[in-house]
């Protein structure tokens, strides 16, 4: 059975993907991450950037896994398929930036929002600025593309930019769905995973 690895976005509580992985066959091997040093967890000296983060992923890799990413954590798991293609099997990304330029596709600075509401947080996640735009068409695992469509951080169009660039993508639309649509709509985030990576 292959292991399914859940990333969370900046909020980086692994509480974030457990209503979905609850609602998935209990015979899967499903691992929710926390990310050090953001939202309210507990800081790391190693944990410095995204870099960090990608190398946390890799750790936990023996054998090739399915990635299923929020936001952020979609950014890490862009980058661990990058960096170690062989390592993941299917992946699926909810409401990232994918390493694209969200901003110019009608997102919303969220920046200012977070450190209000998480201002022990590690500095560095507010100033990640990165671009994938080139690397994406490496990218070959079949992906499942979740999108709200409400929501104002990374809007649909984000996932249609990211449709066209990844060889092996598929968008879908979760009606009524704002950035942490897993969590207010896991039922049906649920089953369209378990689609994809049954």
């Amino acid at each position: 059975m292959t292991k399914k690895l859940f990333l969370p976005g900046a909020s980086g509580s692994a509480r974030f993907w457990k209503p979905v992985a609850e609602r998935l066959p209990t015979d899967w091997d499903c691992h929710c991450f926390s990310w050090p040093g953001l939202g309210v967890e507990p800081h790391r000296a190693d944990v410095t950037g995204i870099d960090d983060l990608v190398d946390l992923v890799l750790a936990r890799i023996e054998s090739p896994v399915d990635l299923v990413a929020q936001s952020m954590g979609g950014l890490v798991a862009l980058k661990v398929a990058i960096e170690a293609p062989g390592s993941v099997r299917r992946l699926v990304l909810a409401g990232t930036s994918g390493g694209i330029a969200v901003d110019s596709l009608g997102g919303l600075d969220w920046r200012a929002e977070y450190r209000e509401e998480y201002p022990g947080a590690m500095s560095w996640i507010t100033q990640v600025r990165e671009d994938l735009s080139l690397q994406l068409s490496t990218i070959t695992a079949p992906t499942l593309l979740l999108w709200g469509d409400r929501d104002s951080i990374s809007p649909p169009r984000v996932g249609e930019r990211l449709a066209e660039s990844l060889p092996n993508a598929v968008l879908r639309i979760i009606r009524g769905g704002r950035h942490d649509f897993p969590m207010t709509h896991p039922d049906e985030v649920a089953r369209r995973i378990h689609e994809h990576l049954s």
